[in-house]
């Protein structure tokens, strides 16, 4: 995405940290063995521009569903704070909660399963419109058939039930129910990810329009990076429940900061078979989130280890700019500048 990001932070995150304890096994608790934790995020740090999307972008298990769930207070995150609009989010109770739960909207990767089967989109529309006492008599119903329009579905969709509808036109009524209580920041979890390719980007380019209209700041969480390139002002990179790149789009993908964001970009898909590669981008398998490797969680992976990397965690450090790198190699004086050469550090 070309266009400037303004520069007005909406949200930040500090040290957002969130850990799952697992049920014992019986065997467990009568040799008196300790809770197995889960480490689905280690201190999750960034700012959200008002009127940026911002894509989070990450192989599958990185956290990225667990970040998104504890933004909407889905999940209560173990540690870290979220502060929106100057308030902090995680104290928020009664109207105060409400009031962000109807400015912080989320839409799902599965619309489907996040749909009332029993309730016809009109229904779903106007509950929730009038749980927040947006609307009141008829003009709750002109603000239904006014959001069919925003997403593109003909009027007569009000009165059909959810498997009535295709996949994209589901994920529509997904987009249209969050747009009901007039949000200020939406989180796209995985928006398209279940659709087919053409379906994907007729509601990338809808969501982008919305943006425009009505001024939205987007959270845009993905695998693609086809996608994230497309829609996104900046990116983060997240590995193991930590950002290890942040960065703005067209730098990152231009001159990737991190091994792993280099090994990203190696692993995607080509649309020229000519370009395409036939090498593994990354080494090995992604390691347990109960058992995050030593000092760089990345090491076990990288091409470029050094001692260092095996007992000591990086920092996200800033570069450049606003351009920020959680890596060892940046402190060994390689640039940030697209023409450094890495193969001195191999392994």
């Amino acid at each position: 995405m070309s266009a400037s990001a303004p520069a007005d932070p909406v949200m930040r995150v500090e040290s957002l940290a969130m850990k799952f304890e697992l049920p014992q096994a019986l065997l467990d608790r009568l040799a008196s063995r300790p809770h197995r934790i889960v480490h689905a995020l280690n201190g999750v740090s960034f700012a959200l521009m008002r009127g940026e999307t911002l894509g989070i972008v990450g192989e599958s298990g990185c956290g990225k569903s667990t970040l998104a769930r504890c933004l909407v207070r889905l999940l209560a995150p173990t540690g870290g704070t979220i502060t929106y609009g100057g308030r902090d989010v995680l104290k928020l109770e009664g109207a105060e909660r409400r009031d962000y739960n109807r400015r912080v909207q989320m839409v799902f990767q599965d619309p489907y399963g996040s749909l009332n089967p029993r309730m016809t989109a009109r229904q779903m529309l106007s509950e929730a419109i009038r749980f927040h006492e947006l609307r009141q008599g008829k003009a709750v119903g002109e603000r239904v058939d006014e959001l069919l329009g925003l997403v593109r579905l003909p009027l007569d969709a009000a009165d059909r039930y959810p498997h009535e509808f295709s996949g994209g036109q589901r994920q529509r009524i997904g987009i249209a129910r969050a747009l009901a209580v007039e949000p200020e920041f939406l989180i796209a979890d995985e928006l398209v990810s279940a659709l087919d390719v053409s379906v994907q980007a007729q509601i990338i380019n809808l969501l982008l329009e919305l943006q425009q209209r009505l001024k939205l700041t987007i959270l845009f969480i993905a695998h693609d990076l086809r996608l994230i390139r497309h829609i996104s002002h900046r990116v983060a990179v997240m590995y193991l429940g930590s950002i290890v790149e942040l960065g703005e789009t067209e730098r990152l993908f231009g001159a990737p900061g991190h091994p792993y964001t280099e090994a990203l970009l190696k692993a995607a898909p080509e649309l020229d078979p000519a370009r395409r590669s036939v090498v593994d981008a990354v080494r090995g398998e992604l390691p347990s989130p109960l058992a995050i490797p030593r000092g760089c969680p990345f090491h076990p992976r990288c091409a470029y280890v050094m001692d260092r990397c095996r007992s000591e965690v990086p920092a996200l450090e800033t570069h450049q700019g606003n351009h920020a790198v959680a890596c060892h190699l940046h402190d060994a004086g390689v640039a940030l500048d697209g023409r450094r050469d890495l193969r001195q550090f191999k392994a």
